[in-house]
C-alpha cells in the first residue's frame, strides 16, 4: 500500500532552536498549527495546501522566533520562492500562511536574507 499524496502550495518551517524556544517559538508553532486547522489551510484539509514543520536552527538566533517559507513562485516558470522572517508573532505568521495559501505576495515586514524584495 502506498501513502496518500496531498498536494501543497508551500511549506512553513518554525525554528525550534534554543534561542527561538526562549522567545516563544513552541507557542508560535502550536498557535499557527491550530490556526491552519481551524481555517482549513492544512494540507490534509479539503482546500488546504500548507505544510507546517518544526525546524532546527534557522540562523537568526538573536531575533527569534524565526520562520522560513518555501513555495512554488507565483510567477510562472520562476521556480522555488523562499522567504525568511525574524521576530515573528502570531498575526504575522497567520498573514504569511494566508499569502502562501492564496499564492499572493508575501508580507515584507520582518523579512531577512538575500532575497528580500525592495520596500
Amino acid at each position: 500500500m502506498t501513502p496518500k499524496f496531498f498536494p501543497t502550495n508551500g511549506h512553513l518551517l518554525v525554528c525550534q532552536g534554543q534561542n527561538c524556544l526562549a522567545r516563544g517559538s513552541a507557542l508560535l508553532h502550536r498557535a499557527l498549527w491550530n490556526h491552519l486547522e481551524r481555517q482549513a489551510l492544512a494540507y490534509y484539509k479539503r482546500g488546504g495546501t500548507l505544510r507546517l514543520t518544526e525546524s532546527g536552527c534557522l540562523g537568526a538566533c538573536s531575533y527569534g522566533p524565526t520562520l522560513c517559507v518555501y513555495r512554488d513562485s507565483p510567477t510562472p516558470g520562476a521556480g522555488l520562492e523562499e522567504a525568511w522572517y525574524a521576530a515573528v508573532d502570531f498575526p504575522l505568521a497567520a498573514r504569511i500562511a494566508q499569502a502562501v495559501q492564496d499564492r499572493a505576495p508575501l508580507p515584507p515586514e520582518h523579512r531577512y536574507g538575500p532575497e528580500v524584495p525592495p520596500t
